[in-house]
């Protein structure tokens, strides 16, 4: 039995900026996940992950994250992409800080 593809944005890890990321639709990488590309075709979510995988010089741990529209782009659709698209939880900084000013 094959596992049914869910809408996805392909995310990662930045290694130069040391933060979570997503891809856009203009092929470049975002710290927004709502300025992410969400991908409801199989085909084409695999090929801009194998596209980000190939990139080890600059990202780490690629991989489909399920996703939903809504009304001002993607959202993440399981609570641990929640938390990821938040920015780090042990204090304000990064994402968390900048959402404070």
């Amino acid at each position: 039995m094959s596992i049914r593809f869910t809408p996805s944005v392909v995310t990662a890890n930045d290694l130069l900026i040391g933060d979570v990321v997503y891809l856009t639709p203009q092929g470049g990488w975002s710290r927004i996940h709502a300025e992410a590309e969400l991908f409801t075709e199989q085909a084409a979510a695999e090929a801009a992950l194998a596209a980000a995988q190939a990139q080890p010089d600059r990202l780490v741990g690629a991989y489909l994250a399920p996703a939903r529209d809504g009304a001002d782009g993607p959202e993440p659709a399981h609570f641990r992409e929640v938390f990821r698209a938040r920015g780090p939880s042990n204090y304000p900084h990064g994402k968390q800080a900048e959402r404070m000013c």
